[in-house]
C-alpha cells in the first residue's frame, strides 16, 4: 500500500519546531508492509494545503496529514479540508463531549475557543482524540483515504497507533503475510557488517529484505519477508535469522528489538542483581535510560552525578592521591568510582563515566570526546578509554550506549546468564 505524509506548520519550515511525526508514523506503517512514497512540509498557507494534497493523491492511496488542526486562527487546516472535500462545518455532538472529558481531565476549564475544536467538516468521519482536544478527521474520496491528525507528536503517535492504523489495516487488507525478525549487533562498524556478511546477504531469495539502522554503539539488523503463506515466510525469516545469529556469534548483543536499556534490565532481572550509576560527563543520561524503561525500580537503586572532584572524593570515595596523579578522567578514577557506587548506593552493579563533552575543556593528552568508563559485576571491574566524535550531545549520547553496553556484555560472560 503507497502512502504520502504531509506535516503542516509554519513552525516546521522555519525551523522553529522539527518534525518527528512524519518519522513516527513511517516506523509504524512500515513493518506493516506499507510504502510512504513522500514527505512533504508545508506552511499554514490554504494553497499550498491544496496543492500538497493533490500531489499526495496522485502517488499514493492513503494521505496522512498532521498539524494545523489547534484551535488559534493560525491553524487552518480543518477549514481548508472541508473546502477541499466538500460539506460545511458544523459543531458534532459526540465530539464536544469527547472535548468536554480531556478538558475536565486535565483540570482546566472549557473556554469558547477549545469548543469550537468539536466544530468538524460534515464530509469527514471524525475519530475522537483520547489525548488531545483536536480531533481526527477521516476523508474519503475514490477510493483513497486521507486522515487528518493534530501535530502535537504525542497525541499524533498514541492515535495513529490505537486508532488510525488498525482502520487503515482494515480498509486496505492485501491479503499479504508481513513477518520481521530483528538482531541487535555491536563491535562492528556497518561498512564491516556488511562486508561480513555480504555473501549471505547475496543468497536470500526475493521475499525477504535486510535493512541495517544503525544507532550509536549498535547496529539494528532487520529482516523483513513478504509472502502469501504466513506459515512459510515465518518459517523462512527463523532459519536465515538462525544463519546469522551463527555467523556473527558473540558480536550479537541481542536477538529482539529492545532498546540497550531493555537489555540490560533482562540480564541484571535474570541474574537477580541490581544496579546504580555514577555519572560525570554523561551528567544522569544512563540513569534516566534506565529510568525510563517500566520496571526498572526492581534493579535500579539510585545513581549519584559526580560532576566536581569534590563530590568525586567525598561521596564515592576516589582517593586525592589518584585524582591528583591521574586526573578525573582516567581509567583508575572510574575503577574507583564504580567501586564506591557500590558501596554508597549498596548494588551489586554499577556503570561509570567520566569524560571530556565538550566543546571545552580538551587537551592534546584527552581531545574533546575522550570518555572513561568502568562497570562492575559483582565478579569483575571493566574499564576502557573511548573517543567518540561529533557534538555534546553526540558524545553523551555515544558514552551512555557504551556504558550500557558493556554492562550487558560482562553479564552475558556470568556462567548463570543465558541469552
Amino acid at each position: 500500500m503507497t502512502t504520502s505524509i504531509i506535516a503542516i506548520g509554519d513552525e516546521l519550515l522555519i525551523g522553529q519546531v522539527t518534525d518527528t511525526n512524519s518519522g513516527d508514523i513511517a516506523r509504524m506503517l512500515n513493518p506493516m508492509g506499507w510504502n510512504v512514497n513522500d514527505v512533504q512540509i508545508i506552511g499554514d498557507n490554504a494553497e499550498e494545503i491544496k496543492r500538497a494534497i493533490d500531489r499526495a493523491f496522485a502517488t499514493s492511496d492513503v494521505v496522512l496529514t498532521t498539524g494545523g488542526l489547534g484551535p488559534t486562527k493560525d491553524d487552518i487546516t480543518k477549514g481548508t479540508l472541508c473546502r477541499y472535500f466538500g460539506g460545511e462545518l458544523k459543531e458534532d455532538a459526540e465530539t464536544l463531549e469527547n472535548v468536554k472529558e480531556v478538558v475536565r481531565k486535565r483540570g482546566l476549564k472549557l473556554n469558547g475557543l477549545t469548543a469550537a475544536q468539536a466544530i468538524v467538516p460534515t464530509s469527514c468521519r471524525v475519530i475522537q482524540n483520547k489525548v488531545g482536544t483536536a480531533p481526527l478527521m477521516w476523508f474519503e474520496r475514490d477510493g483513497k483515504v486521507l486522515v487528518a491528525m493534530p501535530g502535537v507528536p504525542f497525541e499524533t503517535r498514541r492515535m495513529f497507533r490505537e486508532a488510525v492504523l488498525p482502520q487503515l489495516l482494515e480498509k486496505f487488507h492485501t491479503g499479504i503475510a508481513i513477518g520481521h525478525r530483528t538482531i541487535l549487533v555491536t563491535n562492528r562498524t556497518e561498512s564491516q557488517l556488511a562486508m561480513d556478511i555480504s555473501d549471505w546477504e547475496d543468497s536470500l531469495p526475493p521475499y525477504l529484505h535486510l535493512a541495517y539502522l544503525p544507532k550509536p554503539g549498535l547496529i539494528r539488523l532487520r529482516l523483513d519477508g513478504l509472502h502469501h503463506d504466513s506459515h512459510f515466510i515465518n518459517n523462512e525469516l527463523d532459519k536465515f535469522k538462525s544463519e546469522l545469529i551463527d555467523r556473527l556469534g558473540n558480536d550479537i548483543l541481542h536477538d529482539e528489538d529492545l532498546s540497550p536499556q531493555e537489555i540490560l534490565l533482562h540480564h541484571l532481572n535474570r541474574l537477580n542483581l541490581t544496579v546504580s550509576t555514577a555519572e560525570s560527563c554523561t551528567g544522569g543520561n544512563i540513569a534516566h535510560l534506565i529510568t525510563s524503561v517500566p520496571g526498572s525500580s526492581a534493579v535500579f537503586t539510585g545513581g549519584i552525578v559526580a560532576y566536581s572532584n569534590e563530590v568525586k572524593h567525598r561521596i564515592l570515595g576516589v582517593k586525592d592521591e589518584t585524582l591528583a596523579r591521574h586526573g578525573a578522567v582516567s581509567i583508575p578514577t572510574v575503577e574507583e568510582m564504580a567501586s564506591g557506587a557500590c558501596d554508597a548506593i549498596g548494588t551489586d552493579c554499577a556503570i561509570v563515566t567520566s569524560g571530556i563533552a565538550g566543546p571545552e575543556g580538551g587537551t592534546p593528552e584527552k581531545p574533546v570526546g575522550t570518555v572513561c568508563i568502568a562497570v562492575k559485576t559483582p565478579d569483575a571491574t571493566i574499564s576502557g578509554t573511548y573517543h567518540f566524535p561529533g557534538d555534546r550531545s553526540r558524545v553523551i549520547d555515544r558514552a551512555s550506549t557504551t556504558a550500557i553496553i558493556m554492562l550487558i556484555q560482562e553479564l552475558k560472560q556470568a556462567k548463570k546468564t543465558i541469552l
